[in-house]
C-alpha cells in the first residue's frame, strides 16, 4: 500500500506535482547543458564509478566536456544561449543501463559470497 503510493507520487505520468518538479528540473539542467546522469558522483559511489570506466571513451569525454562548460557559465554566472538550450537532452540516459548491470553484478557477487571487486580505504 505505502509502496504503491509512494510510486503514484514519484510518477510524472500520474501526479502533478512530480511533473511540475521533473520540469523545472529539466529547464535548471537546460540552462547549463548538463543531462540528469552527469550529476551522479563517481566519488560518492563506486558503483557509479565502475560503471563510468566500463562506458566508451567519447561518452566519456562528452560528459566532461558537459561538466566543465557548465562550471565555466556557472564561474561566469551565465546560461547556455536560447538556441542551445533548445538543443539539450537532459533526460536522455547513457548511464542507467551500466550502472543497473553493476549493481547487479554487485549484488550476485554478494549473493555468493565472493569479496568485492572493488573497495575504498580509509589511508
Amino acid at each position: 500500500m505505502a509502496s504503491s503510493l509512494i510510486r503514484w507520487m514519484l510518477n510524472p505520468n500520474k501526479n502533478w506535482l512530480a511533473a511540475q518538479h521533473k520540469k523545472a528540473l529539466s529547464a535548471r539542467l537546460r540552462k547549463y547543458g548538463l543531462r540528469y546522469d552527469d550529476l551522479y558522483d563517481p566519488m560518492y559511489d563506486l558503483d557509479v564509478e565502475e560503471a563510468l570506466n566500463r562506458l566508451p571513451r567519447e561518452i566519456i569525454d562528452a560528459r566532461n566536456q558537459r561538466l566543465l562548460r557548465a562550471m565555466d557559465l556557472s564561474l561566469k554566472h551565465t546560461y547556455l544561449p536560447e538556441d542551445l538550450q533548445a538543443k539539450q537532452t537532459p533526460f536522455r540516459s547513457y548511464l542507467q543501463e551500466m550502472l543497473a548491470l553493476v549493481k547487479r553484478e554487485r549484488a550476485e557477487r554478494e549473493a555468493l559470497g565472493a569479496l568485492p571487486l572493488y573497495q575504498r580505504t580509509i589511508p
